[in-house]
């Protein structure tokens, strides 16, 4: 049986090349919001399946990662909520 981490880091890398293979083939943009969420969610999931298995780097690496998509998921919402309002 698969641990925890294991499958936790699968389905976060798996979301962030989903995302990654979206934009490469032009299904989707870095300004959509499917696309920011996956990197969000994806990275936030990987970040914790590397801190579950106590590898720092990646810790780093993906919590950055998911700062980003985050700041980006923010400005994304407010764009639309302007342009609404």
């Amino acid at each position: 049986m698969t641990d925890l981490p294991t499958l936790i880091g699968t389905l976060g890398v798996g979301l962030l090349l989903v995302a990654f293979f979206l934009n490469l083939f032009q299904r989707t943009t870095p300004e959509s919001l499917w696309y920011v969420s996956m990197n969000l969610v994806g990275a936030g999931l990987s970040c914790y399946a590397s801190w579950l298995i106590g590898f720092v780097p990646f810790v780093v690496l993906e919590g950055t990662w998911a700062v980003v998509a985050g700041v980006a998921l923010v400005r994304l919402l407010r764009k639309r909520g302007a342009a609404e309002g």
